[in-house]
């Protein structure tokens, strides 16, 4: 899962972009208004950290700007304020939910892991596909009850599929929400994932749909390698 985070406060968005990352999230960060608004208009992510108070730009108006274009990506918004109006403002703006500054981090955390889930039409922090288990709230996966031991970019690859189940996703859509602005998406590093988590569950689950993408389902049948 990839997301956003638009903080101008630079030690608050290190400390969040260091919980995001431990949590298996990859993470581009900005630093004020225009620069974060044209982070979420041109890339592709699972969700944003907004902050309200920005400079250049404040948070409700890039989020107003956002919705406007389209963009439809849950966004979870910061603010030093407690006034009732503006919290009012942020959820009119098109804000899923929101975190009154100071907050503890793994309030974030919990809040930006249901916000990804309701995106994915899921209701609940363990999603399961046939013998797949993915606990959101500890990062981990079984399989059949075994613990599955994957690195971080196989995780973070299981997770998207996971909660995109019974879907084709395509590579590029894989690379966009796997990697960073900056990683090569020519390169065919999520075929070889692909490749190594399927030996590591065991189990006949993801499909490969030719010319299309993947597709992880539930039952065992009618796989195409």
């Amino acid at each position: 899962m990839r997301i956003l985070i638009v903080e101008d406060d630079k030690n608050l968005n290190r400390q969040l972009l260091e919980a995001c990352s431990e949590a298996g999230y990859v993470v581009d960060v900005a630093f004020d208004g225009e620069e974060g608004h044209f982070l979420g208009d041109t890339e592709p992510y699972d969700a944003v950290i907004l902050d309200i108070g920005l400079p250049e730009k404040d948070g409700i108006t890039v989020l107003e700007e956002w919705r406007r274009d389209g963009r439809d990506m849950p966004v979870l918004m910061l603010t030093a304020r407690d006034r009732w109006s503006d919290k009012v403002s942020g959820i009119d703006a098109g804000a899923d939910d929101y975190v009154t500054k100071p907050f503890h981090v793994e309030e974030v955390l919990a809040r930006l892991r249901a916000l990804i889930r309701r995106a994915a039409g899921l209701s609940t922090s363990v999603i399961a596909c046939g013998p797949i288990m993915l606990d959101t709230r500890t990062s981990k996966i079984s399989c059949d009850g075994r613990h599955i031991k994957l690195t971080s970019h196989e995780f973070r690859l299981m997770s998207y599929l996971m909660h995109h189940q019974d879907k084709v996703i395509s590579r590029t859509e894989l690379t966009e929400h796997l990697y960073d602005q900056d990683f090569d998406k020519d390169s065919n590093t999520v075929e070889v994932f692909i490749g190594r988590v399927r030996k590591k569950l065991g189990v006949n689950c993801i499909e490969t749909v030719r010319g299309l993408g993947y597709r992880l389902f539930a039952s065992e049948a009618d796989s195409a390698e």
